[in-house]
C-alpha cells in the first residue's frame, strides 16, 4: 500500500508538468494525439484528468490562471470551485466589481478573499453578493474601497459572522454607526485594520469593539483623528489579548490611553505612537512600572523566556514631550527594544532630545569598540 502511494506521488510529480503546459490555453490545443498516460490511464480529453492531478495542477498556478482554468469545462469548474478556499483578485485593474459578481456564486467555499485595489472599483452590490454565497469567509481585504458605503458593513454583519480578519483601511465612507453594528455580529474578529477610516473609527466605534470583540489581537487606527482616550481606554479594558496597536497620528490621545494599555493588555508587543504629541514621560513610566510589577518572581531562572515577553516594537517618533530618562528606563526594562544599527525596534525619529538613549547591546558594542587598542601611528 505504501509503495502504491509513493508511486502515485511520483506519477503526479512526473506528469503534472505536461498538462500544466497544455491546460491553460483555453482548451484550444487539446491534450494531443497521443494523450498522456498515467498508470495505464490515457488522458485524451480535459475531463479525463484525475481529480488528484487536477488539484495538484491548480495549486501551482496564480489566481488569474486558476480562474481561466475554471472555464475549461464544467468538471474543472466544479472541482476548482469546490476546493478553492483562498482567492486574491488584486491583480484585476478593471471591472473587479463585475468579476466578483460572476465568481462569488461559484466559489462558495472561500475562507480568504483579497480585493485590495489601486483604484476604487468595488461597489456595495459586490460585497452583498459575496456574503450571500461565501458563508465560510474568515479573512476579507477590502482596503481602498472608496466607493463602498455603510450598506457593505451591514451586509457583512449579517452574512459573515465568522470573520476573524477584516481590512477596510482607507474606506473613508464608513460611519461609526455601521462599524458599531458590525461588531455586534462579528464577535470573532482578531485582526482589524481601520487605518484612514476617519469617519468610522471614533470613540463610539472603539467602545463597541471593546464591548463585543474580546478576542481582538491586532488593531490599526493609523491617522484616525477622531480617536480619543475614551475609545482607547474602552479598547484596553475590553480586549485584554491585544498584541499590536497602531495609534499613528491619533493626535487627541494622552497618557491616559497608554496607562490603560499598560495596565490591561499584558500581551501587548507592538505599539505605535507616532505623532501623538500629548504623550509624556508619565506614559513611558507606566509601561516600565507594569513591566516590573508583572516580572516573575523567579525572573533570573526564566531570563531567556522573560526577555521574549513584553514590548518588542515601539514607535515614539515626533513625541517631543518625552525626555531621555523615561525612555532609557523603558529601554532598560524591555530587552527586545533596540536602538542599535540594523535592529531599530525603538523608533525615535524627530526626537532630537532622545539621542542619548541607547539599548543594552548598543552600549555593550560601544564599550567593546572603545576597549580595542588602536595601532600606534
Amino acid at each position: 500500500m505504501a509503495g502504491e502511494v509513493k508511486g502515485r506521488r511520483e506519477d503526479l510529480n512526473l506528469y503534472s508538468e505536461k498538462p500544466m503546459m497544455l491546460a491553460f490555453d483555453g482548451g484550444k490545443s487539446g491534450i494531443g494525439a497521443g494523450g498522456v498516460e498515467i498508470e495505464g490511464l490515457v488522458i485524451t480529453e480535459w475531463k479525463d484528468i484525475p481529480m488528484e492531478l487536477l488539484l495538484r495542477i491548480v495549486s501551482l498556478v496564480d489566481d488569474r490562471t486558476l480562474i481561466m482554468a475554471s472555464g475549461v469545462c464544467s468538471g474543472w469548474r466544479d472541482a476548482i470551485c469546490s476546493g478553492l478556499t483562498h482567492l486574491c483578485l488584486s491583480w484585476c485593474k478593471n471591472n473587479m466589481n463585475n468579476l466578483v459578481l460572476s465568481l462569488a456564486p461559484k466559489f462558495t467555499k472561500l475562507q480568504t478573499l483579497v480585493l485590495r485595489q489601486d483604484k476604487p472599483q468595488l461597489e456595495d452590490n459586490a460585497v452583498e453578493t459575496i456574503v450571500s454565497y461565501c458563508h465560510d469567509l474568515q479573512d476579507l481585504d477590502l482596503s481602498k474601497s472608496f466607493k463602498l458605503s455603510d450598506l457593505s458593513l451591514y451586509a457583512l454583519a449579517h452574512g459573515s459572522p465568522n470573520l476573524t480578519k477584516l481590512n477596510i483601511s482607507g474606506c473613508t465612507a464608513f460611519s461609526d454607526v455601521s462599524l458599531e453594528y458590525l461588531t455586534e455580529f462579528c464577535r470573532k474578529l482578531k485582526f482589524l485594520n481601520l487605518c484612514g477610516c476617519v469617519n468610522g473609527a471614533t470613540d463610539r466605534a472603539l467602545q463597541a469593539i471593546g464591548r463585543n470583540c474580546s478576542q481582538l489581537q491586532s488593531l490599526n487606527l493609523g491617522w484616525c483623528e477622531n480617536v480619543g482616550d475614551v475609545g482607547v481606554m474602552s479598547l484596553a479594558y475590553g480586549c485584554p489579548d491585544l498584541r499590536t496597536l497602531d495609534l499613528c497620528g491619533c493626535v487627541c490621545i494622552t497618557d491616559d490611553s497608554v496607562i490603560a494599555l499598560a495596565n490591561r493588555c499584558p500581551r501587548l508587543r507592538s505599539l505605535c505612537l507616532y505623532y501623538c504629541r500629548n504623550i509624556t514621560d508619565r506614559a513611558m513610566y507606566s509601561l516600565v512600572h507594569n513591566r516590573v510589577k508583572n516580572k516573575p518572581a523567579t525572573w533570573e531562572s526564566r531570563k531567556g523566556r522573560y526577555d521574549e515577553e513584553g514590548l518588542k516594537s515601539l514607535n515614539i517618533s515626533q513625541c517631543t514631550a518625552i525626555t531621555p530618562p523615561a525612555v532609557q528606563a523603558l529601554c532598560d526594562s524591555f530587552p527586545a527594544l533596540h536602538t542599535c544599527s540594523g535592529r531599530h525596534s525603538l523608533v525615535m525619529s524627530g526626537c532630537w532630545n532622545l539621542t542619548s538613549v541607547h539599548c543594552a547591546c548598543a552600549v555593550q558594542a560601544h564599550h567593546t569598540a572603545s576597549s580595542i587598542p588602536h595601532p600606534a601611528h
